[in-house]
């Protein structure tokens, strides 16, 4: 065919379907129907157009000659379809739902299966298979059959996430179904629940895999494109359709789910690793690829109706009455019937009973559908009979889903209420609209005087403002009680918080690893604030303070092996997060004085600030320890941030000069030169050093002070220098025995077993009573701060011991000391005095040079509660509180 006709008759298509959105809204009919019915004219017409002028009979005459088979549907349409609306799909309110998605996903498609085949075969003598290759091909529904009827109504958001989720994952059931049964029809295959089985997981999880594997190398290959938007959006459409066929001709998995994952990767890493405005183009470019492949594929799909239709006989069309009710029936069995079974297993929040009827009806089924039958039609293996009732029964029963629950489905979804504002919602809508229209009629009386408009004219004016704002006065936000305004607020404040995450980004304040992790904690605080309110926000702060997994691993890899880089990296991120997140907090807690305040309410809003002001504290309190333990590194941070900053408003300025022809292309195109250059030095990160080298870090224990060099090194071999976190157990409970621990630096608590503690500061040890056989007590000790440690194992110990009289006998003397410590505290616990005298000598030793506080944490001799003279730490215990002068922190998650 000539490729100027193909051309011809593409161009002449789209423009009759630029004309069908507005005519659809015009007809209230869904786009879908409208193109199903344009498909079926021009399906009929190419056949009859003798009567046609020139131009339009040869676009015809075209149009008939398009070879559309069933690789074309899911070759060229169907990738497309898929990854645009994976695209615009959040990931995480689709993982909130997946169990559901998965029951309408799987489930329901073999339940539609099995009982349009039983059904089927029971009034028909098709064969079985015959009849369960229907039903596999009937069981898919159709995304853009469905979602665009949503969206016009507009339909709750957790409503089209449920439907879009099914719609995006039940192709690969249905062709994984639809490939056995074919294939046993055929005779080249064997139908057994197991082949069925193992083929669907294969083809699932597989496609799931290489999805994920492909939208992560794309992902990462948006780094090499980083300011060539046209390349990057490029990239995003070749890998839809390279996801797709790689997965089905080279791996032998579903295309389907691999397209799909591909889509949702990039849509929510994506959008951190493509250059800012990229990630705005992208939207509106996949909506133009998607509008191009939904209306070519409906009508394409829709002109081989009157086809397939035309040898229908009045028997096949009563079966297509009972494919219709027969699938009904089986989607209605698994809505309500087997959904609820999800809700008693804890699986997925619970589906409404307007949801369920919704996901009943707005079951349409579309373009892939007639895609398959068609493919069937294509088989020489199958029976001629057999093809032809399959492709009468599927285009019968695709018109019937169009035409009558896609006809229906948006007045339903109104009397059942779903396209109405909540209540609560409703009143913030009016108070928005008073707030909005207070503002801007002040607005306009002062554009009226500076335009000398006439009063007549703004009286006018006036008059639909008073009118507009009369009419939601009785609305008032103050009926709202003060907790549901304080919620409604919090999740204001939070997605404003991914705003801002997502600006700084753009703005190059934070690298793409940063921004990821800062847009996945925001949305688990919005997730928390939706599903508990301000409880919900409270435990969220704390959760969002704690340290990543990734952190904690990195620290259990430390203890074990003493691997520092991999810790030194986690630290200095954690470090970045934590000063972003101020900047951020301090800028939600304006936000809601300015913004809050007028919508909801002074008092709403105060509390929200109050929240936003415990949040600040506990990251002021987890940065505050990493600010004394890296004060240079901090420094960096902040000159780092303010740096972005200003770089960020200088590009503006310039971009702002351009626009207002202030300089040339070329002047503007220096200029960024000549910034990159000026600001280079803020992305030079400079490493994170915790210095932990055990050589230095024996220097700085008092005890080992003129030790021999040999002895030194000794030592220096078998200390393990370690990395103590705030509030992380050292030598807890059990642990007693196996080591003892020297504190290079900072600071440990021990907590005594009457719920007194006290500090040991830099040159003190503890724990060598447990490897001396002689411990009487069993204290918890947690590090204070981000301290040095420096680890003595058990074994290790004795052979040092073994071979260094001096050190041995600088030990031991330290531990008779706190041995004696140790019967004083008890003597003072059980009675209350102290024996021998308070006048009468402490200890029969003196205090060893770096001894510090005696017994592992207990009071020395003397004074219960005191630690003996010399020591760095603050000296007194208090029952029930950590020692004054400790470093507070927030950070409990290790």
């Amino acid at each position: 065919m000539d490729i100027g006709l193909i051309v011809f008759g593409l161009a002449g298509l789209l423009t009759l379907v630029c004309f069908m959105p507005p005519l659809a809204g015009r007809l209230k009919l869904p786009y879908s129907v409208l193109l199903a019915i344009v498909g079926c004219l021009i399906g009929i017409a190419i056949h009859l157009h003798g009567w046609a002028p020139p131009v339009l009979g040869d676009l015809l005459d075209t149009i008939e000659r398009f070879e559309i088979s069933s690789e074309t549907f899911l070759m060229v349409f169907l990738p497309v379809l898929l990854f645009e609306t994976a695209l615009s799909m959040n990931v995480r309110r689709l993982m909130n739902d997946v169990g559901p998605i998965l029951m309408m996903a799987i489930v329901a498609v073999v339940v539609c299966t099995a009982v349009v085949g039983f059904t089927v075969n029971a009034v028909s003598d098709y064969g079985l298979i015959v009849c369960l290759l229907l039903g596999a091909i009937v069981a898919t529904t159709d995304p853009a059959a469905v979602i665009g009827i949503f969206r016009d109504v507009g339909a709750p958001k957790r409503l089209t996430t449920l439907v879009e989720g099914e719609s995006l994952f039940n192709d690969a059931a249905s062709i994984a179904l639809y490939s056995v049964l074919l294939a046993a029809l055929a005779g080249s295959g064997e139908l057994s629940f197991s082949a069925v089985f193992n083929d669907f997981v294969v083809h699932f999880i597989g496609g799931g895999i290489a999805g994920w594997l492909m939208g992560r190398l794309a992902c990462s290959l948006f780094m090499w494109l980083r300011g060539f938007p046209a390349a990057e959006i490029t990239l995003t459409l070749t890998l839809a359709y390279l996801s797709f066929f790689i997965s089905e001709h080279y791996l032998n998995v579903s295309g389907v789910v691999a397209t799909v994952v591909a889509g949702l990767v990039v849509g929510s890493t994506g959008r951190t690793r493509m250059s800012p405005t990229t990630f705005e183009y992208l939207a509106s470019s996949w909506g133009q690829f998607g509008f191009w492949a939904n209306s070519l594929i409906f009508v394409f799909a829709a002109m081989l109706i009157p086809k397939l239709m035309a040898a229908a006989d009045w028997q096949e069309l009563l079966l297509v009455v009972v494919v219709f009710f027969a699938t009904l029936f089986a989607r209605a069995l698994v809505v309500f019937g087997l959904l609820p079974i999800l809700r008693v297993f804890k699986i997925g929040a619970e589906v409404s009973n307007p949801y369920k009827t919704v996901m009943l009806w707005g079951g349409l089924r579309g373009a892939v559908s007639l895609a398959l039958a068609l493919a069937v039609t294509e088989q020489a293996s199958v029976p001629e009979e057999a093809r032809q009732f399959i492709a009468v029964a599927t285009t019968g029963f695709v018109l019937a889903t169009l035409f009558i629950n896609g006809i229906t489905l948006r007045p339903l979804i109104r009397v059942l209420g779903l396209n109405e504002l909540s209540p609560v919602e409703r009143t913030i809508r009016n108070q928005a609209l008073a707030v909005a229209l207070e503002s801007l009629q002040g607005k306009t009386d002062e554009i009226a005087a500076e335009d000398r408009v006439s009063t007549e004219a703004r009286d006018r004016i006036h008059a639909v403002f008073d009118a507009s704002m009369a009419s939601v006065h009785d609305s008032q936000v103050g009926r709202m009680s003060v907790e549901q305004r304080t919620a409604v607020g919090l999740a204001i404040v939070a997605r404003r918080e991914e705003e801002v995450f997502f600006d700084i980004l753009k703005a190059q304040i934070v690298d793409w690893r940063m921004a990821e992790a800062l847009l996945a904690r925001a949305e688990r605080l919005e997730d928390a604030i939706r599903q508990g309110g301000i409880e919900g926000f409270e435990r969220g702060i704390v959760a969002d303070v704690r340290y990543s997994r990734a952190f904690r691993l990195a620290l259990r890899v430390h203890y074990m092996f003493g691997f520092q880089g991999w810790l030194a990296r986690e630290l200095s991120q954690r470090f970045a997060n934590l000063q972003t997140k101020r900047s951020v907090a301090q800028r939600l807690m304006q936000f809601a004085r300015e913004q809050i305040g007028p919508l909801l309410g002074d008092d709403a809003a105060a509390r929200i600030v109050a929240a936003h002001q415990r949040r600040l504290d506990l990251i002021d309190s987890s940065l505050q320890a990493l600010n004394l333990q890296y004060p240079s590194y901090a420094l960096w941070l902040q000159e780092s941030y303010l740096g972005r900053v200003a770089r960020e408003l200088e590009r503006n300025r310039y971009r702002d000069m351009l626009d207002q022809s202030l300089i040339s292309g070329e002047v503007y195109a220096d200029l960024l030169e000549q910034l990159k250059g000026r600001w280079a030095h803020i992305d030079r990160h400079p490493p994170l050093d915790i210095e932990l080298g055990a050589a230095e870090l024996i220097k700085r224990v008092p005890l080992f002070e003129g030790l021999s060099a040999e002895s030194l090194r000794a030592i220096c071999k078998l200390l393990k220098p370690r990395l103590a976190l705030p509030e992380q157990p050292v030598l807890g409970y059990g642990r007693q025995g196996e080591e003892m621990c020297f504190v290079a630096s900072g600071a440990v608590t021990v907590h005594l077993p009457d719920n007194t503690t006290i500090e040991l500061g830099s040159g003190e040890f503890f724990g060598e009573l447990a490897l001396l056989g002689k411990e009487a007590l069993t204290p918890n000790v947690t590090s204070l701060g981000y301290s040095k440690l420096l680890m003595l194992s058990s074994r290790d110990f004795h052979a040092l011991l073994a071979h260094d009289a001096d050190l041995r006998e600088r030990i031991e003397v330290v531990a008779r000391q706190r041995l004696r410590a140790i019967e004083v505290w008890k003597q003072f616990s059980e009675t209350g005095e102290v024996y021998p005298p308070r006048n009468g000598p402490a200890s029969p030793l003196p205090p060893a040079p770096g001894a510090g506080t005696p017994a592992a944490g207990t009071p020395a001799a003397g004074t219960p509660g005191t630690s003996t003279p010399g020591t760095s730490t603050s000296g007194t215990s208090t029952p029930g509180n950590s020692t004054p002068g400790a470093v507070p922190t927030t950070d409990m998650g290790i």
